[in-house]
């Protein structure tokens, strides 16, 4: 790799030679760790005519650090950092700038705090991964995925690729979303009613900002997912968390005066509740009879691997008041991060102009690329394909925790990909999650999904999205170990 000749700049402070300042430039560079073993530098020409001397300056301070072994010359190749050269530095305090700001007071707003699920970078490495959310890499299809990515970057495409489209969405991507997926759940929606968001989370956040004030009340469940609560407090709205039961969200515990009523009705986060029908139609008209509005986070609802999912709250909306959200990010993989919502043309016209001034729209490589696999029907081939794989793990994993005595606190009526669990009175998670990685096991503990001040610590959660189920066994029972 080639050291850009942009890296190198003279101190102006110092008063050495040249040739000293050229050596001393190059020497720190390695030194620091910015220069590394085997990176070319830049040609004595091209270094000279960059730093404004003259190139036997350059070319009698390359020759002296060859001498000292920090560079090699390799013919008519070049120089190079010579595989000898010191080792990096740890940094001294006079390499360190010395930050002077008084941040407490600088900053003006903070987005610190909130307790969030830690999610290991390195999961995969783990031989027991009970974690939530992230891709089976032997349930994906590389293959039509990578087809579909060549595809949107062809000549064809170039404008879908390329183009600012400032605050619009991928046609062909709102089409299919308008077409299949919303039928599907029984949504009816015009191209005007739908936004392309960066996953639901951002869907999330954009409902937030477009409907809450300091002055207005949302409520949210308890439990929850734990970047909601951040949302809501971002918006300094007030919040009134309701606590869930073994159906979801109760209609009668949403407090008057509620303006917006934050739901997962599908598969409630974290517990996997399903909200029955009647409760649903409950819903709707407590936040009728309240003037609320209700955003629906139907994420999951492709898992319905148990029977047919129940109707999405948007599709008994008779009065507009429902703002669906969707994604591809759990249903294809995260790091993709697409989603969208769907509302009322008012609310839609809002949140596309809020979403253009902090990011335009989401890339329109990956918008288009979505749009050929899941128009070209891989998609529904890779639903399919999932919920049988999460089908056996499901049956296995239930089979493992009745033989070891594990108590389960919630699971999917239609399917999903985890398990809400409750340990023992007196077992705290997080410890319990700590000693299990030490055996190679990574597990959920569920303090973050509480608003509570004193949350609950003897729950967890338990994901068989991204464990094979050949290992679920064993790593039940070493959970069931720590336990005991």
């Amino acid at each position: 790799m080639a050291i850009s000749v942009e890296n190198f700049f003279l101190d102006p402070r110092s008063d050495a030679t040249l040739q000293s300042r050229i050596q001393q430039m190059i020497a720190q560079g390695i030194l620091s760790g910015r220069f590394r073993r085997g990176e070319k530098l830049p040609s004595s020409r091209k270094l000279a005519a960059h730093l404004g001397v003259s190139r036997i300056t350059v070319t009698l301070a390359y020759t002296e650090l060859v001498a000292s072994d920090y560079l090699t010359a390799r013919g008519r190749s070049g120089y190079y950092v010579s595989e000898n050269a010191p080792e990096p530095l740890p940094p001294t305090q006079s390499m360190v700038v010395e930050d002077r700001v008084d941040w407490v007071r600088a900053i003006g707003q903070r987005f610190t705090g909130g307790a969030a699920p830690e999610k290991p970078q390195d999961w995969a490495r783990y031989r027991y991964p009970f974690i939530y959310g992230q891709t089976d890499s032997t349930l994906f299809d590389h293959a039509n995925w990578r087809l579909c990515a060549v595809q949107a970057l062809g000549q064809k495409d170039f404008a879908a690729l390329t183009a600012d489209q400032y605050d619009q969405d991928d046609p062909k991507l709102v089409e299919f979303i308008a077409r299949h997926t919303l039928p599907r759940r029984g949504i009816i929606a015009e191209p005007a009613q739908i936004l392309v968001t960066m996953g639901a989370q951002n869907a999330l956040w954009l409902a937030a900002q477009v409907l809450l004030t300091q002055r207005r009340r949302a409520a949210v469940e308890d439990p929850c997912y734990p970047a909601l609560r951040d949302v809501l407090m971002q918006s300094r709205c007030h919040m009134s968390p309701v606590p869930v039961d073994a159906d979801g969200l109760p209609p009668d515990r949403v407090p008057d005066g509620t303006d917006v009523i934050f739901t997962t009705p599908s598969h409630q986060s974290p517990t996997s509740a399903t909200m029955p029908l009647a409760r649903r139609h409950a819903l709707l008209e407590r936040a009728r009879a309240m003037d609320a509005l209700i955003v629906e986070d139907d994420y999951e609802f492709e898992m319905a691997f148990l029977r047919k999912p129940s109707p999405a709250l948007k599709s008994l909306d008779r009065d507009g008041r429902v703002i669906y959200v969707g994604s591809f990010s759990k249903s294809l993989f995260p790091g993709l991060r697409l989603g969208y919502l769907v509302g009322s043309a008012p609310f839609i016209r809002e949140a596309r102009a809020l979403r253009a001034s902090v990011l335009r729209h989401p890339p329109g490589l990956m918008q288009r690329a979505a749009a050929y696999f899941l128009s070209l029907g891989h998609y529904d081939a890779l639903i399919r394909r999932t919920a049988h794989a999460y089908a056996e793990r499901r049956r296995v994993m239930e089979a493992a925790m009745a033989e070891h005595g594990l108590s389960i606190a919630g699971r999917g009526a239609h399917g999903g990909s985890s398990f809400w669990m409750e340990a023992p009175d007196g077992v705290d998670t997080a410890r319990l999650a700590a000693r299990l990685r030490d055996n190679d096991v990574l597990i959920e503990p569920g303090q973050p999904f509480f608003a509570r001040d004193d949350p609950p610590r003897n729950f967890y959660r338990l994901a068989y999205s991204s464990i094979p189920a050949a290992r679920i066994p064993e790593g039940v029972a070493r959970i069931a170990a720590a336990i005991r």
